[in-house]
């Protein structure tokens, strides 16, 4: 099983770094499934659009909603992320290389969101890189039995990971 995933503190750097990962593996000829996210701030307010771009195609997902002024509660489109999670699944059928999630977020801690993906993919031998908050490491790591690599947060970091995973896979082949 190969699990590794990522965190970082910084606002948008986790989404980022990831976008940028999968942009440098698809460069190399990875076969890729999954989604990164795209923030974009708001001028209205301090929050941002979230945007989720599905891989292996260009189709782009808004999972954020507009709540109206003075909401508090979570902006997240539980439709629209299931409807991500749909698509994500149809693509784990042409056997890609790679599962990227961008985020291990309270959805997947709940049991919901990626998280039945996630563990499909790893039945099937496809591994998986992904991000995870601070609020919810405990219990990604709880899900994942202390199987998952923490890694470094630099593209170099994870891009070698995936390079190594690919590897391994061809000489046990």
């Amino acid at each position: 099983m190969h699990l590794a995933y990522v965190t970082t503190t910084a606002r948008g750097a986790t989404d980022r770094l990831l976008s940028e990962v999968a942009a440098r593996l698809d460069a190399k000829g990875v076969r890729l499934a999954g989604v990164v996210q795209t923030n974009t701030e708001c001028a209205d307010n301090a929050r941002c659009d979230m945007d989720l771009r599905v891989m292996p195609g260009p189709e782009v997902i808004r999972i954020s909603q507009t709540l109206g002024v003075g909401s508090r509660g979570c902006r997240l489109d539980p439709g629209e992320l299931e409807r991500a999670v749909g698509l994500v699944s149809a693509a784990l059928a042409e056997d890609p290389e790679l599962l990227i999630v961008n985020k291990f977020g309270k959805h997947e801690a709940d049991g919901r969101g990626f998280r039945p993906l996630i563990a499909e993919a790893l039945a099937r031998d496809i591994p998986v890189l992904l991000g995870v908050n601070g609020l919810n490491e405990e219990r990604f790591l709880a899900f994942t039995e202390g199987a998952a690599v923490k890694l470094n947060p630099e593209a170099d970091a994870l891009v070698d990971w995936v390079e190594n995973v690919r590897a391994s896979r061809i000489q046990a082949a």
